[in-house]
């Protein structure tokens, strides 16, 4: 028998061009679950995908088990992962911003998306209905961030 030898992936580059070929995909934009008898989508196509785009990278990377539609079903799975809080963002965070600062129909929503370093990020936009790149803080207004980060996550995997 020949012998067989794997090579470990490089994780972090691995996870990295995941994020940073996201933007544009439209990969993320559905998810399809019975409600009371009825088929809906529960991404409401797309506007609501941020949680399932990151929860993605994250599964096929290996660094979570299972996808997820919310962004507090995303962050409790990457806690017990192994991603801890850090102060400060760095290239392949993952950023959590406030409720308090979005407001979407009526509705406050936390969102969640990629540190990808030089104040930028990528994550779910609604109007696009797809990842994007953005300023981490989606810019500012009156010399204040638009949208607070609430929490910044970092694995040890990725180095």
């Amino acid at each position: 028998m020949p012998h067989k030898t794997s090579v470990p992936p490089a994780l972090f580059e691995t996870y990295l061009a995941m994020i940073k070929n996201s933007p544009g995909s439209n990969l993320f934009r559905n998810a399809y679950f019975v409600i009371d008898g009825k088929k809906q989508d529960v991404l409401r196509d797309g506007d609501l995908s941020c949680a399932v785009y990151v929860s993605s990278v994250l599964r096929l990377t290996g660094l979570i088990p299972e996808t997820h539609t919310t962004v507090k079903g995303t962050v409790e799975a990457m806690k017990k992962a192994g991603w801890r809080p850090i102060k400060k963002p760095r290239v392949g965070s993952v950023l959590v911003w406030g409720a308090k600062t979005f407001k979407k129909s009526g509705e406050t929503h936390n969102h969640i998306g990629f540190s990808i370093g030089d104040d930028k990020a990528v994550s779910n936009n609604s109007k696009k209905r797809s990842p994007a790149i953005h300023h981490w803080t989606f810019g500012t207004a009156q010399g204040q961030p638009k949208r607070v980060v609430e929490a910044i996550y970092w694995n040890k995997k990725l180095g």
